[in-house]
């Protein structure tokens, strides 16, 4: 796997390639936010590990670019900024995790390879089911014609359950296989996330495609 490091400290730059490589991977590193742009645009990767602060061009700034590029190489924000609202701008500007330095090491090898077990995970399942699509690469939804507005974490779960169609899945499968181990709160966020979805994709066409299976979990069943 070969995975573009952006960090502009070369100690903990050289620290990490040198962990990831030990760990298997191939990593090669830019230390500006000018250069983690270009190699990331230029090169192919399995993954990106990008600090927010940067000189050149900050990780918020990469991030948007590529996904407006339709790059959806899964990015990992790794950055000494560790508030809420950071956090927040990371994943609407298009991340998929988000690490806060100081980071033990097993931690962050854990979290990329969640993020590339589920990049890779997709290959082959179906992007369709009934009048309700996605499209995986843009992170967009419809039902029918019509688009459906979600949030990066809703439309993680709706492609884990469009892909799962008609089977039923537990909070813990949800959480197993959505959150991976980005998780150690309440697991009725599950059920936040599935009252979301329920707004979005059945409500206002008047569809019931989500169900509670009673003691059992949720199922999408896209011709309820």
């Amino acid at each position: 796997m070969k995975l573009l490091l952006v960090e502009d400290d070369r100690k903990i730059a050289a620290s990490v390639s040198r962990g990831l490589e030990a760990e298997g991977f191939h990593v090669e590193v830019a230390a500006t936010g000018t250069d983690g742009l270009w190699l990331a645009t230029e090169g192919r990767y399995d993954l990106i590990v990008l600090d927010i602060m940067l000189p050149g061009r900050n990780g918020y700034q990469i991030c948007r670019d590529l996904r407006s590029q339709g790059d959806w190489t899964p990015i990992l924000m790794l950055t000494a900024k560790d508030g809420d609202l950071d956090e927040a701008e990371a994943l609407d500007t298009g991340a998929d995790d988000y690490l806060v330095k100081p980071v033990r090491f097993p931690v962050l090898v854990s979290r990329i390879r969640a993020l590339l077990r589920r990049s890779t995970s997709t290959e082959g399942s179906p992007d369709s089911v009934a009048d309700l699509r996605i499209d995986t690469r843009a992170r967009r939804a419809w039902r029918g014609d019509v688009e459906i507005g979600l949030t990066t974490r809703e439309f993680d779960v709706f492609e884990f359950f469009i892909r799962r169609a008609n089977t039923v899945l537990s909070k813990k499968d949800v959480l197993d296989g959505v959150w991976a181990d980005d998780f150690d709160g309440d697991p009725n966020i599950v059920e936040v996330y599935m009252g979301r979805l329920r707004r979005k994709i059945d409500h206002p066409f008047g569809r019931e495609s989500i169900e509670t299976v009673r003691g059992a979990g949720y199922r999408l069943n896209p011709d309820a």
